[in-house]
């Protein structure tokens, strides 16, 4: 007997948040499900991908075989490159970040506050390399995605009334897609709104699953 699948998959979360890409934008991806955005942008939209170890203008993954592993994104990835791909050091990288050069990032996230606050960096007593970039993203971009997992791996919510791990940001989360639903920051009290629902959802399970206070009408 065949399981009835509700929500988006990774795949299809990542093709929903590429549907918010603009012709012309420059934009980061961060590590986890973000990447796979970069194989969903719309037909005649044209995006520059900047990576923040260096890259400015990443072409797709490259075919198995392919491979060259002195190309690669921030999370380690092999890509490939295109003809106006350029490299540089990672001063000039991040001066194009703090500069506010970058439209839109794109960002997974271990959780996201309802007054737009995210976590996606650390967890405590877990071994870290380093903060990476994320805390230079969600502070200098003029848009900020945040794309993950509704809940964790116990079913618990993961959009939470407040953070409790260790912060990336404050206040800088404009819209949340996750395999549930859109949830945009509206008016003047920039709260979250329910958008969307991804097929087979029902309202009353993203509620339930949701402990942030959403407006749900």
């Amino acid at each position: 007997m065949t399981e009835n699948v509700s929500g988006w998959t990774r795949d299809e979360m990542a093709a929903r948040a590429a549907q918010e890409l603009e012709d012309g934008f420059y934009v980061n991806l961060g590590i986890g499900i973000p990447t796979l955005v970069a194989n969903h942008i719309p037909d005649g939209v044209d995006v520059t991908l900047q990576s923040e170890n260096g890259m400015l203008g990443m072409g797709p993954f490259p075919y198995e075989g392919e491979e060259n592993p002195d190309l690669i994104n921030a999370g380690k990835q092999t890509i490939t490159t295109l003809p106006k791909s350029s490299f540089f050091d990672s001063a000039t990288s991040f001066a194009m970040i703090r500069g506010g050069h970058i439209d839109l990032s794109i960002l997974g996230a271990m959780e996201v506050a309802e007054n737009g606050d995210i976590a996606n960096w650390m967890i405590p007593g877990k071994m870290v390399k380093g903060m990476g970039g994320a805390m230079d993203l969600v502070a200098g971009v003029k848009r900020c995605i945040a794309l993950f997992d509704h809940t964790n791996k116990r079913g618990e919510s993961k959009f939470l009334k407040a953070c409790t791990l260790p912060l990336t940001g404050r206040n800088c989360i404009g819209m949340v897609i996750t395999d549930l639903g859109v949830f945009t920051r509206e008016g003047e009290q920039r709260r979250f709104r329910l958008k969307e629902l991804a097929p087979g959802v029902t309202l009353d399970e993203v509620k339930t699953k949701t402990e942030a206070d959403v407006i749900w009408d």
